[in-house]
């Protein structure tokens, strides 16, 4: 049983992710106090009694979502279960973060620090109403490129998010995207619709917030993964530091390539992922990709307690 790790991107969360984890399992706790102190602000205050709208906004989700994957770790650490029970790590955008911090190529701090900076950087870099995403249900990427591209008119509309088979999510400027929508049924979708986000993540206006992660990556210390990391961007394996640096750096105005990224870990051999932190729309997206691949989710005691059931059933 060749099994991946998974970490969940934006829209995972919810308040009082990680919380049972905390009172459970001292080392999930110590997660999140490190996360308040690099962060200078009690995070954990917001993350498990704070509103669903302050969470939500993209400097707070971000560095939240990393602290609740990075809890769910050490408390599966503390049962014995290491990194080095998966063959390979990948996250979804922000997941990406917490897959290097669990494979020791990132400190937990320095993840904290660089998602905050990213998420006021993707805040930052489009006015909000300027950009939109939407996601088309039931058509494949090239005929969501495809409108995309007709749907652009001169401005920005790329394809953001290949997500699975049937979903693949188009970002950029909101008249374009709008258009894209309008356009999609004609074209044999599904279904078209907005997406409740606060920017046009992964595409080129996202080009400024590209720049402040360049900035801020090449101030932080990057080790080799303890596992190869399968980066969005590429959909391939890397471990080379240099390399890693340069495709987060990528990865901003770049397209998640995950369905590519999950069909990469089955060629490998992958027949199980372990879905690490909030959620379990990771799982969801992995089953429609390749249905012999079993799927897991560990974000709360219970999963942990199961997890290590499995393990030594």
């Amino acid at each position: 049983m060749s099994r991946a790790f998974v970490f969940p991107g934006q829209g995972a969360q919810t308040i009082g992710m990680g919380k049972a984890l905390a009172e459970a399992y001292p080392a999930a706790r110590a997660v999140f106090d490190e996360v308040d102190d690099a962060l200078g602000e009690k995070l954990s205050a917001l993350v498990w009694e704070g509103t669903q709208d302050d969470l939500t906004l993209t400097q707070n989700a971000q560095p939240a979502l990393m602290a609740t994957s990075l809890a769910a770790m050490r408390a599966l650490e503390a049962e014995g279960i290491t990194i080095d029970a998966a063959a390979m790590v990948a996250g979804h955008s922000l997941g990406e973060y917490s897959a290097l911090a669990a494979a020791g190529a990132l400190s937990v701090a320095d993840c904290a620090r660089l998602l905050r900076i990213r998420g006021e950087a993707m805040q930052k870099a489009v006015p909000v109403g300027v950009g939109a995403m939407a996601a088309i249900l039931g058509l494949d990427l090239e005929s969501v490129r495809a409108l995309a591209a007709d749907a652009a008119e001169g401005e920005v509309c790329e394809a953001a998010n290949d997500n699975d088979p049937g979903q693949v999510v188009v970002s950029g400027q909101r008249a374009a995207v709008e258009r894209a929508v309008a356009m999609a049924k004609d074209r044999g979708a599904k279904r078209a619709m907005l997406l409740p986000v606060s920017a046009p993540f992964h595409c080129a206006l996202m080009q400024p917030a590209a720049d402040a992660m360049a900035e801020a990556l090449s101030a932080v210390a990057i080790s080799a993964p303890r596992v190869p990391l399968v980066a969005n961007v590429v959909a391939e394996q890397v471990s080379d530091p240099d390399r890693i640096r340069a495709l987060l750096v990528e990865q901003v105005t770049g397209a998640v390539r995950w369905r590519e990224s999950v069909l990469f870990m089955a060629a490998q051999g992958v027949t199980e992922t372990w879905e690490i932190g909030a959620g379990k729309a990771l799982s969801g997206m992995v089953r429609r990709i390749d249905r012999d691949i079993e799927t897991r989710a560990v974000g709360t005691p219970e999963d942990v307690a199961a997890a290590l059931e499995a393990m030594n059933g």
